[in-house]
């Protein structure tokens, strides 16, 4: 009796798989959860241009999903045609750099159809309504329906026929919050579109949120979006962006660097309207915001990048959520002096936020009933009262000549009517106290001094260049062909801060100069950081952050220090330069270097209202 050999294998079939495999497939890179069908469908409803979109979801979209437009409709013969696979009417197929709508696979309802149970109901101009419905891959025929205008699309049992899939999903309210991100990305990008998100669950249909069409011209209309979305106290704190460069536009707003998060949860990027997540752009964003915010805090913003849809492949995956620039460089270089250029025209300028703090951090002692401004007497009359009731004092030493006095008094004409307005005081050795037209202005003034030094600092190496050490013997780096191949494409650009690299041969890199500045250098650390970042983010600022950081150190000592007297004029010119310097709001940590209360705000405490 023959043994079969355990090593011979039977040779594998290949075989075709049907289209609802495939369909679940397909399913399976498109739609990673609800809020992924949601985001599909609203991208339809946008490229079909509808100018009011409303989704109703239930139980996070597990159960429902059912976005409602009013834009151009599906035509009753089409609807078969909508749920095959890569049928679509936004590309010919000829080009597919050269895209101008959210949606071009032709993937999302055929994937939608074969995972759950759709049903769509549409209308067309010159056509009846008319609706189709498919489950688990098997399509129903096309029925008249009821409908004035647009589309209604209904997905019940999200994964019904890929139950599996169910395990993966997390509790309803997760689901939910990811659905009302997708919606608020999606906002952002159309502020002339309305947008309502409802919760259905348990039968109770909420509105959880609503964007109503903003109307204007386009920075208007996106700041007003953008103040309904992320929230008003942006908006207020946020600077427009306009900044061109090679073909690629950057439009927006960015909040100012006292008005940031401890996480990077606020951070929305657009490419030709398509919200996406992007390592390159992202890293673009935290370097602009390096010198005026500490590691821990993350800047708030909201960039749009316009360009020739040939300059971006947009085909790089199936949700369509990262891009690939055919010249990242230039991108980067326009995000980041971009932004670097509006906080400059910012100039001392600091957050409302900071004063809100401030009032919060006051609270007044519990009062008894109010006394209203009408109930007061006259201030003849308390005047009068006081004088006499007052006991009697002998004439004592002068306010000003008190050596045991904490506040240092200033007597002098300088206007308020300035931003930052006339100093009038110093407490504790540190702290301006300015006056201005309608409040007074609290001044830390080492630190305000601090930004002020490092800033000239910066002025002084960008007009006279970073000085470089040369090695008496210069140091070799060994490294693989590649990364010396990556090195030597940004040499230039590490000279201009005084790092020299040649090539060694053999993927060898000679380091001849470093920057002076940072004295004693590990270049064979510092290489291996600026390969690590250009990995990371495309580019490196690591040579850049490591002398600023050095002319920070220096600005720190170099500053007035706590604990010195200043007088008048000295405290007047302090503000004067800090009216003049840009960012000079924060300090190179990115602490405010200011409070500005109103004096309404101020009266409020104390109950004048």
């Amino acid at each position: 009796m023959a043994i079969a050999d355990p090593q011979i294998k039977p040779q594998p079939v290949i075989r075709q798989l049907d289209d609802a495999a495939i369909n679940r497939i397909a399913a399976g890179e498109v739609l990673e959860r609800p809020a992924s069908a949601v985001k599909e469908l609203v991208e339809n409803a946008i490229d079909a241009g509808a100018t009011r979109i409303e989704v109703v979801i239930a139980d996070g979209g597990k159960t429902l999903i059912r976005v409602t437009d009013d834009g151009c409709g599906i035509a009753p013969h089409d609807l078969p045609l909508a749920l095959s696979r890569h049928a679509t009417s936004k590309i010919d197929g000829s080009d597919l750099l050269n895209i101008h709508s959210f949606g071009f696979r032709g993937e999302a309802l055929p994937s939608l159809g074969a995972v759950g149970r759709l049903t769509i109901t549409s209308r067309a101009s010159g056509h009846e309504a008319a609706t189709i419905s498919v489950a688990g891959g098997q399509a129903a025929a096309v029925k008249p329906a009821a409908l004035s205008n647009g589309t209604v699309v209904e997905l019940r049992d999200m994964f019904y026929a890929t139950p599996a899939r169910l395990k993966f999903l997390r509790t309803d309210r997760a689901e939910a919050q990811a659905v009302g991100d997708v919606i608020k990305r999606l906002a952002m990008a159309e502020p002339f579109v309305t947008f309502i998100l409802r919760d259905a669950s348990n039968g109770d249909s909420r509105t959880t949120f609503r964007a109503d069409a903003q109307t204007g011209d386009m920075f208007g209309a996106l700041h007003g979006r953008l103040g309904g979305v992320i929230g008003r106290e942006f908006s207020e704190n946020a600077l427009r962006l306009d900044a061109e460069r090679d073909g690629f536009h950057m439009t927006g707003y960015a909040a100012l660097p006292t008005y940031s998060r401890g996480a990077a949860v606020a951070q929305f990027l657009f490419v030709n309207g398509r919200p996406v997540r992007d390592k390159m752009l992202l890293g673009a964003l935290r370097a602009a915001y390096i010198d005026v915010l500490s590691r821990d805090r993350h800047p708030v913003a909201a960039l749009f990048i316009d360009c020739d849809p040939t300059l971006v492949d947009v085909n790089v995956h199936p949700a369509k959520s990262e891009v690939r620039f055919r010249d990242p460089g230039t991108v980067r270089g326009l995000i980041v002096s971009g932004l670097r250029h509006a906080l400059a025209e910012a100039g001392h300028r600091a957050s409302t936020t900071v004063a809100t703090a401030t009032l919060g951090a006051m609270q007044p002692q519990p009062a008894g009933a109010r006394v209203y401004q009408m109930d007061r007497p006259s201030f003849t009359a308390r005047s009068m009262t006081f004088q006499a009731q007052a006991p009697y004092h002998p004439p004592q030493q002068g306010f000003a000549e008190a050596p045991s006095a904490r506040v240092e008094p200033v007597l002098n004409d300088a206007p308020d009517d300035l931003p930052l307005g006339a100093a009038r005081a110093q407490v504790h050795e540190n702290y301006i106290i300015a006056q201005t037209q309608n409040g007074i202005v609290i001044v830390d003034g080492h630190a305000a001094h601090e930004r002020l030094v490092y800033e000239k600092l910066k002025r002084q190496m960008a007009e006279n260049g970073v000085a470089a050490q040369a090695l008496l013997i210069p140091e070799i780096v060994e490294m693989s062909d590649n990364e010396a191949a990556q090195l030597m494409d940004v040499a230039d650009e590490l000279a201009r801060f005084g790092l020299t690299i040649e090539p060694f041969g053999g993927g060898a890199i000679a380091v001849r100069e470093t920057p002076a500045i940072l004295g004693e250098v590990n270049a064979t650390a510092m290489l291996r950081d600026i390969l690590d970042e250009l990995a990371d983010q495309g580019d490196s600022a690591r040579v850049q952050s490591k002398i600023e950081a050095i002319l920070s150190r220096v600005a720190c000592h170099g500053s007035i220090r706590t604990g010195r007297r200043m007088q008048g004029a000295e405290m007047n010119a302090l503000l004067r330069e800090m009216e003049a310097t840009p960012m000079s709001g924060q300090c190179n940590h990115g602490r405010p270097t200011y409070v500005e209360l109103k004096l309404s705000d101020i009266e409020r405490l104390f109950g004048r209202t």
